[in-house]
């Protein structure tokens, strides 16, 4: 393992300075030509035993937004099971959670390596829906939005739960 970097030293004591203060830090990558952007939480797992989030294709503020409801709402004991659908973050949206497969962790949580060397962690993705109720997983979902919105699972489908039966 090489050493690391002034640049990651500093983005490391950046992530322990957001956890200390505010329970996690926020990570936001943009959009490029291989996908969506995403955000994504550090020091959550660290701070509380919480499972670190992702959400995928949210603008960035809305999903900081998400993301800090998450945890807030996790380091005060609530449990989000996946598959479920949670109806009070966004004004009556519903959203679920997903498991996040570790072969995903060095793409979406590259900068919590910095804290968790080796990923050993927990990791959740936050799932919305297109504005007309359509899951990235459902047949009549837009046209690529499975593509913008990736369930980050190793199938790239719902896992925890089956769809239309005991899940959305």
């Amino acid at each position: 393992m090489t050493a690391p970097t002034p640049q990651e030293l500093e983005l490391r004591d950046w992530l322990l300075e957001q956890a200390e203060l505010h329970g996690h830090a926020v990570v936001t990558v943009p959009e490029d030509a291989e996908g969506a952007g995403y955000s994504f939480s550090v020091g959550a797992w660290r701070r509380f035993g919480i499972a670190e989030a992702v959400v995928l294709g949210l603008p960035p503020e809305h999903a900081q937004v998400l993301i800090r409801a998450y945890v807030d709402r996790a380091r005060q004991g609530e449990r989000f099971v996946p598959g479920k659908l949670y109806r009070d973050f966004f004004d009556g949206v519903p959203i679920t959670f997903e498991r996040v497969f570790k072969g995903f962790y060095p793409e979406f949580f590259g900068s919590a390596f910095l804290l968790y060397g080796k990923g050993d962690f927990a990791a959740l993705q936050i799932v919305l829906p297109t504005a007309e109720g359509r899951f990235p997983w459902h047949h009549d979902a837009p046209v690529g939005f499975g593509d913008w919105q990736l369930l980050l699972t190793e199938s790239g489908r719902p896992e925890s739960w089956e769809p239309g039966v005991n899940g959305p």
